[in-house]
């Protein structure tokens, strides 16, 4: 059951690849990543390359004792199906009891937990932090009870990402 788990987010993970590989050259190439947008998103540009990027994000969320999941390399298995896409790699993270308490206000919340972070290089160069926002999140599955566990989790995230910043 284990390995079929992995297989699913393997294959789960290389649709996404791809549909970013395929994905319109004015997104991909021409639109740089909003701070926060009405997409959910969140985008902090990192002040270093992507394999010191996704060093520095899990010694930060080693640090702070979040339990680390899997680091899927997006662009390895994009390769392995022939497919060509700049480097790209998905940390799986969180805190359980923290994430547990939005999973207990919707169940379907347990859709975008645990906390997924992505770090790829654009075809400028530049490497960039995403994950989902918080409070899009919350308004996703319509939950109004964890508003305090929201922003907690939101502050977490950002100072992780923070974590690539130059200082």
């Amino acid at each position: 059951m284990p390995n079929c788990i992995a297989q699913a987010c393997s294959a789960a993970a290389l649709a996404f690849a791809m549909m970013l590989s395929q994905a319109p050259h004015v997104a991909a190439e021409g639109v740089k990543p909003a701070a926060s947008s009405t997409s959910g998103v969140i985008a902090r540009k990192s002040a270093y390359g992507v394999e010191e990027t996704v060093a520095r994000l899990k010694k930060d969320i080693a640090a702070k004792g979040i339990v680390f999941f899997q680091e899927i390399d997006q662009s390895a298995l994009a390769a392995k199906a022939g497919i060509e896409l700049r480097p790209s790699i998905l940390l799986i993270f969180g805190n359980p009891p923290l994430g547990t308490q939005f999973m207990t206000a919707n169940p379907q919340a347990g859709l975008d937990w645990p906390v997924r972070m992505l770090v790829y290089r654009d075809a400028q160069g530049a490497v960039w932090v995403v994950w989902t926002d918080f409070a899009w999140i919350a308004h996703r599955h319509g939950v109004t009870t964890r508003e305090a566990q929201f922003h907690m989790a939101s502050e977490v995230a950002a100072s992780i990402a923070a974590s690539t910043a130059a200082h």
